[in-house]
Protein backbone atom coordinates (compact mmCIF):
# COMPACT_ATOMS: atom_id res chain seq x y z
CA UNK A 1 0.00 0.00 0.00
CA UNK A 2 1.22 3.60 -1.07
CA UNK A 3 1.11 6.62 0.67
CA UNK A 4 -1.31 8.25 -1.93
CA UNK A 5 -3.81 5.53 -1.04
CA UNK A 6 -3.91 6.87 2.32
CA UNK A 7 -4.11 10.02 0.86
CA UNK A 8 -6.86 8.67 -1.26
CA UNK A 9 -9.01 7.46 1.39
CA UNK A 10 -8.77 10.76 3.86
CA UNK A 11 -8.75 13.31 1.08
CA UNK A 12 -6.13 15.72 1.08
CA UNK A 13 -7.30 18.90 2.14
CA UNK A 14 -4.49 21.14 3.26
CA UNK A 15 -4.88 23.64 6.51
CA UNK A 16 -1.43 25.47 6.82
CA UNK A 17 -0.21 28.21 7.97
CA UNK A 18 2.20 31.26 6.74
CA UNK A 19 5.22 31.68 9.69
CA UNK A 20 4.62 35.42 10.02
CA UNK A 21 1.81 34.37 11.93
CA UNK A 22 1.86 34.47 15.51
CA UNK A 23 1.27 30.82 17.87
CA UNK A 24 -2.70 32.24 18.85
CA UNK A 25 -3.64 32.50 15.13
CA UNK A 26 -2.02 28.76 14.91
CA UNK A 27 -3.86 28.02 18.19
CA UNK A 28 -6.91 29.23 16.82
CA UNK A 29 -6.99 27.25 13.73
CA UNK A 30 -5.92 23.99 14.44
CA UNK A 31 -9.11 24.66 16.93
CA UNK A 32 -11.16 25.49 14.21
CA UNK A 33 -10.17 22.63 12.03
CA UNK A 34 -9.90 20.12 14.92
CA UNK A 35 -6.37 18.61 13.43
CA UNK A 36 -3.24 18.57 15.41
CA UNK A 37 -0.62 20.11 13.11
CA UNK A 38 -0.21 22.64 10.39
CA UNK A 39 2.32 22.81 8.11
CA UNK A 40 4.32 26.10 7.79
CA UNK A 41 4.37 27.01 3.97
CA UNK A 42 6.32 29.92 2.52
CA UNK A 43 4.79 32.43 0.02
CA UNK A 44 5.90 29.81 -2.42
CA UNK A 45 3.71 27.85 -1.03
CA UNK A 46 6.93 25.27 0.10
CA UNK A 47 7.17 23.43 2.96
CA UNK A 48 9.48 25.25 5.72
CA UNK A 49 8.29 23.58 8.68
CA UNK A 50 5.77 22.00 10.54
CA UNK A 51 3.66 23.33 13.96
CA UNK A 52 2.19 20.65 15.90
CA UNK A 53 0.37 20.20 19.51
CA UNK A 54 3.31 19.09 20.96
CA UNK A 55 5.13 22.76 20.00
CA UNK A 56 2.22 24.30 21.70
CA UNK A 57 3.28 22.21 24.90
CA UNK A 58 6.53 23.07 24.65
CA UNK A 59 6.33 26.94 24.24
CA UNK A 60 4.29 27.15 27.29
CA UNK A 61 6.68 25.24 29.44
CA UNK A 62 9.83 27.50 27.88
CA UNK A 63 8.12 30.31 27.97
CA UNK A 64 5.25 31.10 29.85
CA UNK A 65 2.93 34.67 29.41
CA UNK A 66 3.61 36.12 25.82
CA UNK A 67 3.76 32.95 24.16
CA UNK A 68 0.45 33.41 21.84
CA UNK A 69 1.99 37.00 20.36
CA UNK A 70 5.18 34.76 19.03
CA UNK A 71 5.83 33.87 15.41
CA UNK A 72 5.46 30.90 13.89
CA UNK A 73 8.93 30.78 12.24
CA UNK A 74 10.18 31.12 15.93
CA UNK A 75 8.94 28.20 17.31
CA UNK A 76 7.93 25.77 14.38
CA UNK A 77 9.98 22.39 13.88
CA UNK A 78 12.08 23.28 10.62
CA UNK A 79 12.64 20.73 8.65
CA UNK A 80 9.93 18.31 9.46
CA UNK A 81 10.44 14.55 7.91
CA UNK A 82 8.46 13.77 5.06
CA UNK A 83 7.17 11.64 2.55
CA UNK A 84 6.28 11.25 -0.62
CA UNK A 85 3.01 9.96 -2.28
CA UNK A 86 4.57 7.03 -3.55
CA UNK A 87 6.74 5.42 -0.74
CA UNK A 88 5.20 2.11 0.73
CA UNK A 89 2.89 2.96 4.19
CA UNK A 90 4.94 0.43 6.06
CA UNK A 91 8.13 2.20 5.92
CA UNK A 92 6.24 5.81 6.54
CA UNK A 93 4.64 3.88 9.65
CA UNK A 94 8.00 2.65 10.76
CA UNK A 95 9.97 6.08 10.60
CA UNK A 96 6.64 7.58 12.29
CA UNK A 97 7.18 5.26 15.05
CA UNK A 98 11.08 5.22 15.51
CA UNK A 99 11.11 8.91 15.15
CA UNK A 100 7.66 8.95 17.71
CA UNK A 101 5.84 11.54 15.23
CA UNK A 102 1.91 11.40 14.83
CA UNK A 103 1.92 13.49 11.46
CA UNK A 104 4.38 13.60 8.69
CA UNK A 105 3.39 16.23 5.48
CA UNK A 106 3.28 14.55 1.95
CA UNK A 107 4.82 15.60 -1.04
CA UNK A 108 5.39 15.00 -4.56
CA UNK A 109 7.75 16.22 -7.18
CA UNK A 110 8.81 18.64 -4.08
CA UNK A 111 4.86 20.22 -3.45
CA UNK A 112 2.85 19.28 -0.26
CA UNK A 113 -0.23 17.45 -1.23
CA UNK A 114 -1.15 16.51 2.22
CA UNK A 115 -0.39 14.76 5.66
CA UNK A 116 -1.07 11.64 7.01
CA UNK A 117 -1.39 10.55 10.49
CA UNK A 118 -1.01 7.46 12.52
CA UNK A 119 -4.73 7.46 12.83
CA UNK A 120 -5.13 7.74 8.97
CA UNK A 121 -2.93 5.06 8.58
CA UNK A 122 -4.41 2.84 11.27
CA UNK A 123 -7.94 3.15 9.30
CA UNK A 124 -7.22 2.45 5.55
CA UNK A 125 -4.74 -0.34 6.99
CA UNK A 126 -7.71 -1.95 9.02
CA UNK A 127 -10.05 -1.54 6.22
CA UNK A 128 -7.66 -3.48 3.99
CA UNK A 129 -7.27 -6.35 6.64
CA UNK A 130 -10.98 -6.39 7.00
CA UNK A 131 -12.04 -6.72 3.36
CA UNK A 132 -9.35 -9.03 3.20
CA UNK A 133 -10.64 -11.46 5.70
CA UNK A 134 -14.38 -11.49 4.17
CA UNK A 135 -13.18 -12.57 0.86
CA UNK A 136 -11.14 -15.66 2.70
CA UNK A 137 -14.01 -16.37 4.81
CA UNK A 138 -16.67 -16.56 1.68
CA UNK A 139 -13.39 -18.40 0.14
CA UNK A 140 -13.14 -21.03 2.76
CA UNK A 141 -17.25 -20.99 2.93
CA UNK A 142 -17.73 -21.36 -0.23
CA UNK A 143 -14.88 -24.55 -0.59
CA UNK A 144 -16.86 -26.59 2.59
Amino acid sequence: MLVRDVLYAKGNRIVSIDPEATVHEAIARLVQNNIGSLPVVDHDGRLIGIFAERDVLRIIHNRGEGFGRMRISEVMTRDPITCDILDDVNDVMGQMSERRIAKVPVLHAGTLVGIISVGDVIKVMYEKVATENLHLLSYIQGAI
